[in-house]
């Protein structure tokens, strides 16, 4: 399948654009019919809301093992001794479809984020449109991509809703700019406020929305800000917008959970055997990811973050600032994704939606590549191989400790 995807790509501008649609939307179709493929996250998305709802058990305070067992949702799920790691928002989303009960509530959240899927697939199409970019290709990368549509959709993961106003966020920006772009300079804070843009304020906010779904999308935040540095009144506005945004996820996060916040510390010791940083550990000869190198990793994150501002910061003064975010911002998801501990290959959906409207190819064969890594170490036959060479990470001593870890959790 991803062969197949890379000739696409390859050939996707003789392609008719109705044939990359078609296909798109029927291997959407597809997958909302189809139930999870080997994967528990939707079961364990209807417990959580369960929990809060039929049994009053806060989420973000109470392991589900804490539930009654008979509930139905209950013997779907899975992380029973796992606080919730999810953000707030998508939590209340959870908490809305309860009601349906737990066989509606799993096709509900399926319905939901397969529309998030395709309305992503329409805001890069437009935000491609508005780039000078060929909108088919930038679709045919996302809405074709084996691992987003097997693992991420055939998951249904909520990784899908946050990319949705990920992408919002970057189409509002490119649509202000596009409307803005004969405006006299802004001489005041007046004039940064005053007339607020729909747009800028609203990409600033969906920023915000998206960190609610899931808290990864926060280190787009200050990539976006800095890129607007050369317009005060683009940057007052969309700061004015996360201002807003945060405050709304903020008195919807203490109204259904009060201070309790969702449980990512839990979620951050968890390693993946083949997640790049237990890859060195292992290349190191210290059989995996160790606490050092783990804090190593995060200063690699937070210094990668920081070129990124810096490249943008330097390139201020040029024409064409948004598209650098979105370049920027792509680079910052490749710097995430390689170092995490516990990467799982839907995670590359991150990435696709921003190289897909990029002008940085490089940053697109980067996602490509990325790709190939999480099929090689995910894919079901994938153990073949591992057992061919003799590759067997989860059986040092540091990588029983840390499946232990993940069996403790998985009760």
């Amino acid at each position: 399948m991803y062969a197949c995807y890379l000739l696409v790509l390859r050939r996707a501008g003789g392609v008719p654009a109705r044939w990359i649609i078609g296909a798109i939307l029927a291997v959407q179709v597809v997958f909302v019919l189809s139930p999870p493929l080997a994967l528990t996250d939707l079961f364990n998305y209807v417990n959580y809301g369960r929990m809060e709802i039929v049994h009053h058990l806060n989420p973000y305070t109470t392991i589900p093992i804490l539930e009654p067992h008979d509930d139905p949702s209950y013997a779907l799920s899975n992380w029973h001794e796992l606080l919730s790691p999810y953000g707030p928002l998508f939590t209340i989303l959870t908490f809305v479809v309860v009601p349906l009960g737990v066989a509606a509530s799993f096709w509900a959240l399926k319905v939901i984020l397969a529309a998030t899927s395709l309305g992503t697939l329409l805001l890069v199409w437009r935000s491609a449109r508005l780039l000078g970019r060929d909108p088919v290709a930038a679709v045919a990368l996302v809405g074709l991509n084996p691992i987003v549509l097997v693992w991420g959709l055939g998951g249904d993961h909520n990784d899908f809703l946050m990319l949705f106003f990920i992408a919002l966020g970057f189409y509002l920006l490119l649509l202000a700019h596009r409307h803005d772009v004969a405006r006299a300079p802004a001489r005041g804070l007046r004039d940064w406020l005053w007339p607020p843009s729909p747009a800028l304020v609203g990409g600033g906010a969906a920023f915000l929305v998206a960190t609610g779904i899931k808290a990864s999308a926060a280190v787009l935040i200050p990539v976006v800000l800095v890129s607007l540095v050369g317009d005060r009144r683009a940057l007052a506005q969309v700061l004015a917008g996360m201002v807003l945004g945060g405050i709304a996820v903020g008195v919807a996060s203490l109204a259904a959970f009060g201070l309790h916040i969702p449980d990512l510390s839990t979620q951050s010791r968890l390693v993946t055997s083949e997640s790049i940083p237990n890859l060195i550990g292992l290349a190191l000869g210290a059989g995996g990811e160790t606490e050092t190198l783990h804090k190593v990793m995060t200063a690699a994150l937070v210094l990668s973050l920081l070129a990124c501002c810096w490249w943008l910061w330097r390139e201020r003064a040029r024409e064409g600032a948004l598209a650098r975010a979105i370049t920027a911002s792509g680079w910052a998801s490749v710097a995430l994704l390689v170092t995490l501990s516990w990467v799982l290959p839907w995670y590359v959906s991150w990435v696709m939606p921003l190289a897909a409207i990029s002008t940085s190819r490089r940053l697109r064969t980067v996602a490509l590549v990325l790709g190939v890594y999480l099929i090689v170490a995910w894919a079901p036959a994938s153990g073949i191989l591992w057992n061919a060479i003799g590759f067997h990470p989860e059986k040092t001593s540091l990588g029983r400790l840390h499946q232990r870890y993940v069996r403790e959790l998985l009760n």
